[in-house]
């Protein structure tokens, strides 16, 4: 049998490649109830008398009850330990004994899925399903003291089995079974050496009801789950694109190395700016003269940074040792955004400018003019030093 479950097993598997067959997945446990009658008419020895009309099919009954444990090892193939009592039955049955419980018996069953076996399993169990069952076991019989007996017993049935619910993790099966009394012994003497006979006047037929629990598996589910395979070209295809996607990756890599360098450079080189002691020096641009401070903004900004006020300081002092000096300042913005925003800001920014000169300064508002004009990115290749504010003395020719 279990040469023959091994062989089952491994055909399963070449089948179906299937995931939730870990060591604690595919368990169950389970109850059953129904009755028990003899298979063949004969007599019976009671201890006191013996019935020459003898027991036989459908003359008598034994209820019992029973409890299953068992776990799936592939789609096909599982095992199952069972236990059944049964009770007191009329003296018309093989089971018949003078206690309330007439036997009972223990049981391995190996357990065949039929459906699976010829027709594969479809990723999930069938509403309905046919289940073959075999094996051996002990019995005992609860008779008078001097004819208690024991035997060895052999079980043999169909589970007709319903399926339920959405994740399928109860089943409702229907058995009929045989059970053989293959060699008994009674307390008061040993086996004999006829050996084990299949003989149906030596064993009974069972119709049993059970339910059974499937726990859950490593899976998520209550049963196997067929594994999603990929053939060979769309793992290929898929290592292709894992590694065009690397190459892209190093590539951006390097190209934010660069761009990290350049900021690093221009960072520096802002600060350079911005720490550089301005000049009052006169440069002749357009037929003004521009005076050499500067006034730097921050990107969409028209306040002035309290660094940049050193600039303005000495505009004030140029405009003071030359009473009759006056200025132009222009406002500029970088190019980035929509040409009437810059438009607007670098007005913002001159204007600026020209309230510094005013209020802190004491300036006189009529020798400051002003003029927005807008974004450019002529004054440098940086769009930092774009968005500055400039000064040109109006008074020299």
């Amino acid at each position: 049998m279990l040469a023959a479950a091994m062989l089952t097993a491994n055909v399963s598997a070449q089948k179906t490649t299937i995931t939730g067959h870990k060591g604690g997945d595919n368990w169950y446990v389970g109850i059953n109830a129904g009755v028990a009658t003899d298979m063949k008419k004969f007599g019976y020895y009671d201890g006191i008398v013996y019935d020459s009309k003898g027991a036989g099919f459908m003359k008598g009954f034994a209820p019992n009850v029973g409890i299953r444990l068992g776990k799936n090892f592939t789609t096909v193939f599982g095992l199952a330990l069972e236990s059944n009592l049964y009770f007191k039955s009329s003296k018309k049955n093989t089971l018949y004994s003078t206690t309330f419980i007439n036997a009972l018996d223990v049981n391995l069953l190996g357990t065949f899925n039929l459906n699976n076996l010829f027709a594969g399993y479809k990723g999930e169990p069938r509403t309905f399903e046919i289940i073959a069952l075999g094996g051996f076991g002990w019995a005992h019989g609860f008779n008078s003291p001097s004819f208690k007996r024991n035997s060895i017993v052999s079980k043999f049935g169909f589970d007709f089995a319903l399926n339920l619910g959405s994740s399928k993790a109860l089943q409702l099966y229907l058995e009929p079974a045989v059970v053989y009394n293959l060699q008994t012994w009674y307390a008061s003497y040993l086996p004999t050496d006829q050996g084990m006979k299949y003989d149906s006047r030596n064993g009974y037929f069972q119709l049993n009801v059970g339910l059974n629990y499937k726990f859950g598996t490593s899976n998520g589910t209550h049963n196997f789950a067929k594994a999603q395979l990929r053939d060979q070209s769309e793992i290929d295809g898929l290592n292709a694109k894992i590694n065009e996607l690397r190459a892209d990756n190093s590539a951006k890599d390097g190209k934010i190395a660069t761009d990290a360098r350049t900021i690093a450079d221009l960072q520096a080189q802002l600060a350079a700016c911005k720490n550089q002691k301005p000049a009052t020096e006169k440069v002749i641009v357009k037929n003004n003269t521009q005076l050499q401070p500067i006034v730097i903004f921050g990107q969409g900004k028209s306040t002035i940074d309290a660094a940049q006020y050193a600039s303005i300081e000495m505009v004030a002092k140029y405009m003071r040792n030359h009473k009759d000096a006056k200025v132009l300042v222009k406002g500029y913005a970088s190019p980035e955004g929509k040409a009437e925003l810059n438009k607007k800001l670098s007005e913002d920014r001159a204007n600026a400018v020209k309230n510094a000169l005013i209020k802190r300064y004491k300036i006189a508002a009529d020798r400051i003019t002003t003029q927005g004009m807008g974004a450019t990115s002529e004054l440098s290749e940086e769009n930092d030093f774009n968005r500055v504010a400039m000064f040109f003395d109006t008074t020299v020719k």
